[in-house]
């Protein structure tokens, strides 16, 4: 998890974040080992901002990658940042119980499960 989190330090170079100069970088690993890098782009209303998770998961569905193992997300907070529900609630939908390590500039660094930070997801399935 390690290079994954300098893969997200390197995305994270990439933010769009004029109103909030909060950057955040994120990678994303499939299951075959490709990384797909995302940041957060911002926009004047903020309810069209992007966070980094989604821009990463995005990009990899977009390329049709549907396996995922790990995502990785740098911020430059005091503590690693963690997703916040939106980018959880994907994450649920399209990588299910994945490992996420959460880290900042200082090198602290959390790993954690998506259950412990999603316990309780809305989720319903079209097979059902």
């Amino acid at each position: 998890m390690t290079d994954l989190i300098e893969e997200a330090k390197k995305a994270r170079e990439n933010a769009v974040a004029p109103f909030s100069k909060f950057k955040v970088g994120a990678a994303l690993v499939t299951a075959e080992g490709k990384v797909f890098h995302g940041c957060n782009v911002e926009n004047c209303t903020y309810g069209l901002t992007v966070c980094a998770e989604r821009v990463a998961l995005l990009s990899a569905l977009a390329a049709g990658e549907r396996k995922f193992t790990a995502i990785a997300v740098v911020t430059q907070s005091d503590q690693p940042g963690t997703p916040c529900g939106p980018c959880r609630q994907l994450m649920w939908e399209y990588c299910g119980d994945i490992d996420i390590a959460l880290a900042n500039l200082k090198g602290d660094r959390t790993d954690y499960k998506l259950s412990e930070l999603f316990p309780h997801p809305f989720y319903f399935s079209l097979e059902d």
